[in-house]
């Protein structure tokens, strides 16, 4: 062991954001640094479906938390994040996340050579869209941390490791402007200062994406027209209209289109649109990973005509509650949770906080969006730097003046009781 210093719109949206390109071989090297190769061509199927599963979990268990609203999230940044975080979990605790990240069956090697070869598909997509995967942990300064735990998450998923004194006033800051810049100025303030004294590491993954529609919808044929919201009322919104081929489905219950992006059009906006006497409630009823996979496959090319609303939003959330029903909780338990694949248990560690933050924007030249989040552990109680000091014995002691330096008293004991 080395001594390391620590360191709704709907949600259909972002899985368009990386539906054609997350899912993607370039493995990691055990004991090497990042690895930056050709993009693979291939990603273990069984973790291409593991992702998918947990991005409908995920979504599913946000909205039924908070109905209604808004809803923007990026799966891609919460499993790498997590992902990051398993190659320290162990017993119970790991099996909890495996089963939450629909990952069951698969060895950790497995398991990080398919995120090794994602991050190459998602290097260079396509020229006209930029999409940047970053990675970091923070470790609190003087705590350890087994190496190989720390060089499995350099070499397979490219993070930066750091040490921060997270006492120092602007430890928060620090780490937020890493999160800016990956995200170019749209995710500020992930973490909230001042960090808990018991907080000895963060793993953060942040995702930026930036894409030109293939063929930009004409600003002069936007105009506002009568939105429909839940309540039954109206509003007046801008709605942005193109006609030409599209990939379309007509669903049952739905109708469905693709906007791609740049120019080889890898990347694509999906868009379901729930008929009249529908709602969007009932749509997500039919809304599993099957009935995902053969609608995304049930495309077809047709000329038409498509109007789509701009929109530009944020949403944030903790995502404790969410990953505790999708089967997490032990990683939660400060007394329960085993990450002893990190560092010499006790004290023993546990997951505090799971902070997810996202941005959109949708216009007529294209979709700015970028996903950050933090996965913050904590120690379960005391302080790393813990020691048993028993005076049974002959001893020196002294009263000083802290301000000045000069003592006050100093003496000598070898019988408290003479």
């Amino acid at each position: 062991m080395k001594k390391y210093p620590v360191k709704k719109v709907a949600a259909f949206v972002l899985l368009a954001l990386f539906a054609a390109g997350m899912f993607g071989a370039a493995g990691c090297r055990p004991g090497g640094g990042p690895v930056y190769a050709e993009p693979a061509d291939y990603v273990d199927p069984r973790v291409v479906q593991a992702n998918t599963a947990f991005a409908f979990d995920l979504f599913r268990a946000l909205r039924e938390d908070s109905p209604g609203g808004n809803l923007f999230i990026s799966p891609a940044s919460v499993s790498l994040a997590l992902a990051m975080t398993y190659n320290g979990a162990a017993g119970e605790t790991a099996a909890a996340m495996a089963q939450a990240l629909r990952l069951q069956g698969l060895s950790l090697s497995e398991i990080n050579a398919a995120f090794a070869d994602l991050r190459t598909i998602l290097q260079y997509p396509d020229p006209k869209v930029e999409l940047a995967v970053a990675n970091s942990l923070w470790v609190r300064q003087g705590v350890e941390f087994y190496e190989d735990f720390l060089q499995r998450n350099r070499a397979c998923y490219g993070a930066e490791v750091r040490d921060l004194d997270f006492d120092l006033p602007g430890a928060a800051a620090t780490i937020n402007r890493w999160v800016e810049q990956q995200t170019k100025g749209k995710i500020k303030d992930l973490l909230k200062p001042p960090i808990d004294p018991l907080t000895v590491l963060f793993l953060i993954n942040a995702v930026y994406f930036k894409g030109d529609w293939t063929e930009p919808f004409d600003p002069k044929l936007t105009r506002e027209i009568d939105f429909h919201l839940p309540d039954g009322s109206c509003k007046q919104h801008p709605v942005m209209f193109r006609e030409g081929k599209f990939p379309y489905l007509d669903g049952e219950g739905f109708q469905a289109f693709a906007i791609p992006y740049g120019q080889r059009g890898r990347i694509r906006m999906y868009v379901f649109l729930p008929d009249p006497d529908q709602t969007l409630e009932s749509f997500y009823e039919s809304l599993t990973t099957a009935a995902w996979t053969d609608r995304l496959a049930s495309f077809r090319e047709k000329e038409g005509t498509v109007g789509m609303p701009r929109f530009n939003f944020e949403y944030a959330s903790a995502l404790n509650e969410a990953l505790k029903e999708l089967g997490m909780a032990p990683a939660f338990d400060n007394n329960a949770a085993d990450f002893s694949g990190m560092r010499p248990i006790p004290p023993n560690l546990y997951i505090a906080e799971v902070k997810h933050k996202t941005f959109v924007e949708v216009n007529e030249k294209g979709t700015e969006a970028a996903g950050a989040t933090s996965v913050e552990i904590r120690l379960e109680s005391a302080s790393l730097d813990r020691f048993t000091m028993t005076v049974d014995r002959p001893f020196f002691f002294s009263i000083v003046d802290n301000k000045t330096g000069s003592i006050l008293f100093m003496g000598a004991v070898t019988d408290p009781a003479p």
